[in-house]
């Protein structure tokens, strides 16, 4: 993959300690009904325009269970060449030889994730609006930080409202890439680009709707 473009890979950080940070990305989340045609839907939103990271999220069943539905989403993102992140859980990230894991704040230590999922795993850590748990997680190795939400969201409600201006600082100061998360659609996402996220972590803005359209509309959102 062409070094201009931030995918989530080996050397996902890498390629952000340079001077000039890449453009913005797509970063998808899976909605909790992740199963039915959801694999197809996924492999068209993939196919519309380019997507850096998916997340699989759900909620309230067993591994096992989710490990069942994951795997045909894994091939979908392996197929795409988009990294495939599992949501909270080290050992289903492990068991499914995931290219990473998002932690939130009660998910774990990011150090004892990385002894377990190895060097080149990408672990992200959830900061809400916090300039010093985005710090401790840089301090901790992580690979990435995501901030918010930014606004009102069905998909994980949140009493967090960061500004963009949390987005301008950390990527003034740290190469780290920053995620920018909650109710983001491609009407208010601007003001997060141009803010300085590197990513734009969205749900129910693209499966709520027709998801290639949606994906094009991010992609021209972000465009500017």
């Amino acid at each position: 993959m062409a070094d201009a473009i931030p995918v989530l890979g080996p050397d996902f950080g890498a390629r952000f300690a340079r001077e000039k940070r890449p453009d913005c990305q797509l970063y998808l989340i899976s909605p909790l009904d992740a199963g039915g045609a959801f694999p197809e839907r996924l492999r068209r939103a993939l196919g519309a325009a380019p997507v850096a990271a998916f997340q699989f999220r759900v909620k309230g069943i067993g591994e096992d269970e989710a490990a069942r539905l994951a795997e045909p989403l894994r091939q979908v993102c392996a197929d795409a060449d988009v990294a495939f992140i599992v949501n909270d859980s080290v050992a289903l990230a492990k068991r499914l030889v995931a290219d990473g894991v998002h932690l939130g704040q009660s998910d774990g230590d990011v150090r004892e994730a990385r002894e377990i999922l190895g060097r080149e795993a990408q672990i992200g850590v959830t900061c809400h609006d916090s300039r010093h748990l985005a710090m401790e997680a840089g301090e901790a190795g992580a690979d990435y930080v995501a901030f918010g939400a930014f606004h009102l969201t069905t998909t994980k409600p949140s009493p967090y409202r960061p500004g963009p201006s949390i987005l301008s600082w950390w990527t003034t100061l740290f190469p780290t890439p920053c995620v920018a998360i909650g109710g983001i659609t491609p009407e208010n996402a601007p003001p997060l680009v141009a803010a300085g996220a590197d990513f734009l972590a969205v749900c129910q803005g693209v499966w709520s709707g027709d998801e290639i359209e949606r994906v094009r509309s991010f992609t021209a959102a972000m465009a500017g």
